[in-house]
């Protein structure tokens, strides 16, 4: 079950946390994983790792939030059967202090850049007569969290984004369809801990942990699991879904 042989599968900011996870499981299930990454450093690593499980992949540096770029590289790569939008960035602020140029540096590359691959994937995947998308989506986009005005927004645009691809696309046996996780424990997550808490981060980290009602953050693998099943042939009864991998945040944090 759920076997990616024969297929293409592009993963954005797959050189680490979330997106690495999906890159080396798609991998060993039998896909050619093709990685797109602003750090080259990463997406080579990772499909150094790839290469040593004896699997097939790629890394491609580029913007996502640059059009000219995605299209060249997608082109490049010729044919999509997958695509995950996983590229993202965060800010911590509300709508008053949140600036301008701090909420288009999130939306160019959390939602233009999402767009961007949706536009250049599409085409290719129409043409070979199907395709699946998986976008990474957050709790956010559906419960309010605390200063994170401009990423929530992102993350409910990629939401609806999903469901308007879904709809659009039927006929052209495109599915399409999102992951909401909460907190995964990814080197971002250190790294936003060590900026912010200074001296502070065991404290912080058990704190953030224990926000979520099943007591703990969850897992890269764990995410990618999921990614698994929506982007194989077994899920080819889903499509215009978002699903919620976050410990109960959604329907239990009350």
């Amino acid at each position: 079950m759920f076997s990616l042989k024969e297929k293409n599968a592009i993963i954005t900011g797959g050189g680490s946390g979330i997106g690495k996870a999906i890159a080396l499981l798609f991998a060993r299930q039998g896909a050619v994983v093709h990685i797109i990454e602003l750090n080259s450093d990463n997406a080579q690593q990772a499909v150094d790792e790839i290469k040593q499980q004896g699997n097939e992949a790629f890394a491609y540096s580029a913007d996502v939030s640059k059009q000219d770029q995605v299209l060249a590289t997608i082109q490049q790569i010729g044919k999509v059967d997958i695509l995950i939008n996983n590229a993202g960035i965060a800010h911590v602020g509300n709508v008053e202090n949140t600036s301008p140029a701090d909420f288009d540096r999130v939306y160019d590359v959390n939602v233009k850049g999402a767009y961007n691959c949706l536009y250049a994937a599409i085409p290719l995947m129409k043409a070979q007569g199907g395709g699946a998308i998986l976008n990474m989506a957050s709790i956010a986009s559906s419960v309010g969290i605390a200063d994170r005005f401009a990423y929530s927004m992102s993350k409910g645009a990629i939401h609806a984004m999903s469901m308007s691809v879904a709809r659009d696309y039927l006929k052209d046996k495109i599915r399409s369809n999102s992951i909401s996780p909460a907190r995964v424990h990814t080197p971002f997550v250190d790294g936003f801990i060590a900026k912010n808490y200074p001296g502070k981060e065991e404290e912080i980290f058990e704190k953030l942990s224990k926000s979520q009602p099943i007591g703990r953050m969850g897992q890269p693998d764990e995410v990618a699991a999921l990614a698994l099943y929506l982007c194989s042939d077994e899920a080819g009864f889903i499509t215009g879904c978002d699903y919620p991998i976050d410990g109960g945040f959604i329907k239990l944090n009350n």
